[in-house]
């Protein structure tokens, strides 16, 4: 059995029109997001084999808040340029090539794809992973590469603004 945990970053700043988009960091709402969902898994004993993260630095933010919740080590946290603007089939083809001795991976990164991919992976369809949103998909199958449309089959769909 595979866990997939897809994560949208938390809220970002707009303050500073002149910050690329890659650069913008992580706003108060975001930076109070992100500890409610890391205590939240924490709660639930959540404990990822593996973050891996777009190297966009509000999504960075995000992974290493959520890690610090759950005792992940910051160092072991997978910084991926690819993530950043990927297309779903991008995301996909991380997933496949996934280590298989990760059970449970949380994959962080950014919406639209995320949103598609959850849609793709599993018969329920939502509209829109909202920030600091969390998609959790299982497999009946102990290979990453098996991962393709509707293999999974979801578990639960959970975000902040429930915890309000």
């Amino acid at each position: 059995m595979k866990t997939l945990y897809l994560i949208r970053h938390a809220k970002s700043s707009w303050s500073d029109p002149g910050v690329d988009d890659f650069e913008r960091t992580l706003n108060k709402r975001g930076q109070k997001d992100a500890p409610v969902m890391g205590k939240i898994f924490k709660k639930n004993l959540v404990k990822p084999d593996c973050i891996i993260a777009s190297s966009s630095r509000r999504t960075l933010e995000t992974a290493e808040i959520i890690a610090e919740k759950i005792d992940y080590p910051l160092g072991r946290i997978i910084s991926n340029d690819n993530i950043y603007e990927a297309s779903t089939y991008d995301l996909l083809d991380i997933i496949t090539k996934l280590d298989d001795k990760y059970s449970c991976v949380f994959l962080i990164g950014h919406n639209p794809a995320l949103t598609i991919l959850a849609n793709l992976l599993t018969d329920v369809q939502i509209d829109n992973i909202p920030t600091t949103g969390v998609f959790v998909i299982g497999f009946d199958f102990t290979h990453w590469r098996k991962v393709c449309e509707k293999t999974g089959t979801f578990i639960s769909f959970d975000y902040p603004k429930n915890y309000k």
